[in-house]
Parts: C-alpha cells; structure tokens; sequence
C-alpha cells in the first residue's frame, strides 16, 4: 500500500508540473517561455490594421494631381484628378471609394502645379486641417525636372521635405493614412514622347529639360544626362518607401506608378508631358487597387 502511495504521489507531481507548464505557455503566448519572476514580459502592440474604406481624402502634391493639361492648354483641370476628380470617364480614387457624391462632399485637392518636395509640408498643414481619413501623396518629378541635372533637388534634401511633411500632418492627425504614390519614369516618358514631331517641338518651350532637352541626341553626354535624372528618380522612390515605412499608418504603391507601362494615350496631348484623362484614370485605378489590397504592396 505504501508503495502504491507513493506511485500515485509522482504521478500527481508530474501531471501538475505539466499542467503549470501549459499555464507558462498560454501566459506569454504560442509556444515561447513562460514569464519569469512573478510578472510577466509585455507583448508588443499589434500593428494596426490598414483600413481600406476611408471616408474623406485629401490630396497633396504637384500638377498630375491638378489635372494640369489634360482638359485644356497650360490649364488645371482638377475635376479629372486622380486622386479628388468628379469626371465619370476618370473615376478617380475618391468616387471609387466614397461615390460621386461622396467625392463632392469629403475630398479636397491641396496639390499646387509647379510644386517640389520643398513645398509639401505647407500643403500637409492643409490637408491636416481637414482631419481627412486619407492623404495621398504624389510628389517629385519637379524636383528631377530641372534645367539641369546639377539643379535638381538632392536626395537628403528630398527626405528631409518628405520627413517635414509627415511630422506636420501627425502634429495634427496621428492616425490619419497616407498613400505615397511613387515618382513617374521620366525616361519611359522622354521615350514615348520623342516619336512625336509635335510633342517634341513643345519640350522645347522648357518642359523637363534636363530630360527632355534635345530629344533626338543620342550622344554619351545625352545618354549619361538622362541616366542621370533617372537615378536620382529611383533614388526619391527609395526615399519615399523608406520614410512611409517609419510610419505604421504610411502605404507606399511598392513602385506601380514608376513601373506603369505607359504609351502616348496617357499623354497629354498639349505637352506629352502631363498625363491625359487616360492617364489620369489609369491612376486612380492604380491607387484603388492599392489603397483597398488586403497586403502593403511595397
């Protein structure tokens, strides 16, 4: 009988020891250790979900945001923006999201022709102001588009614009989300645009020079000049993702828009520079597709 005790005792000691075991196990989560000393570790904050039915947006960057040239001659045309438009051919990020009245009522369009990063945070004070749920962002061609290529912008003084942008809009708006489209090939543009007589007579008036200037020389100081704005490009793109991924309610497209295989019946047809209400739509398509994926696309 004595000896029967103490079997019953170990067994009753080993299914306890399992038992606080399993206890360990649920206490910190999965299958990790249990908490040592008598409190346990904090677990992390789950990353926030990414909400993909905002109800306001406002937008912020350079003159593919206004529509410029796309309705009439050196004109903005707002209304077939792609991320704020109210034209039915476009559909632009704000009427696939919030309907066309709700694009009406709960969008606003900040971007400023002409604009470089440099100008960013300004917009972003206005755009905060309206506690949208959503801020786009499309910004940096002008700053490549330079008379030269020794005057564009540099690539710490792009991050340090960008960086100024996201802190103006958290000192007011902490949650606010924020969609970076990324920085339009410029050379795919200088390439589609130098087939047409027309097209090219235009760039001369100034358009992108340090691009677009002299379009039919195909020389190695013609060549290193393109390849050069197309790197420092690719460089503000790198920036942009780097900076939005600092920010827990930052997206970046992951690159669709630099990536887009454009043709001519994107381009303005007064400057095949600004993207037509073609291009324009194709745009927003992008945007929507992001901005509603399940995953970060970057």
């Amino acid at each position: 009988m004595r000896h029967r005790r103490h079997r019953s005792r170990a067994v009753l000691s080993v299914v306890a020891a399992t038992l606080l075991g399993v206890t360990a196990c649920d206490a910190s989560g999965g299958d990790g250790p249990g908490p040592s000393g008598t409190q346990g570790k904090a677990r992390p904050s789950p990353t926030p979900s990414w909400d993909r039915t905002p109800r306001s947006i406002a937008a912020v960057g350079d003159s593919i945001t206004r529509g410029f040239d796309a309705c009439s001659v050196l004109s903005d045309c707002p209304e077939v923006s792609w991320a704020t438009g109210t034209d039915s051919k476009v559909k632009s990020l704000a009427v696939r999201l919030l309907g066309a009245a709700g694009a009406a009522e709960r969008s606003w369009n900040y971007a400023v022709s002409g604009s470089r990063m440099a100008d960013l945070p300004d917009q972003m004070a206005q755009a905060a102001a309206r506690r949208p749920e959503l801020v786009t962002v499309m910004a940096g061609a002008n700053d490549a588009c330079r008379a030269s290529t020794d005057a564009m912008t540099s690539v710490d003084g792009f991050r340090t614009s960008f960086e100024d942008a996201m802190k103006t809009l958290r000192k007011t708006s902490a949650k606010a989300q924020v969609y970076v489209a990324s920085v339009p090939d410029l050379k795919r543009l200088w390439s589609q645009g130098r087939t047409n007589p027309l097209g090219k007579q235009v760039w001369k008036l100034g358009i992108c020079p340090s691009m677009l200037g002299d379009p039919d020389a195909l020389d190695a100081a013609a060549t290193q000049r393109r390849d050069t704005v197309q790197d420092r490009v690719e460089a503000y793109n790198d920036v942009l993702k780097d900076v939005c991924a600092k920010d827990r309610y930052c997206r970046f497209d992951g690159g669709a828009v630099f990536e887009y295989r454009f043709g001519t019946a994107q381009l303005s047809q007064w400057d095949w520079f600004h993207p037509s209400r073609n291009g324009q739509a194709r745009l927003a398509e992008m945007a929507y597709r992001n901005v509603t994926a399940r995953e970060d696309p970057s």
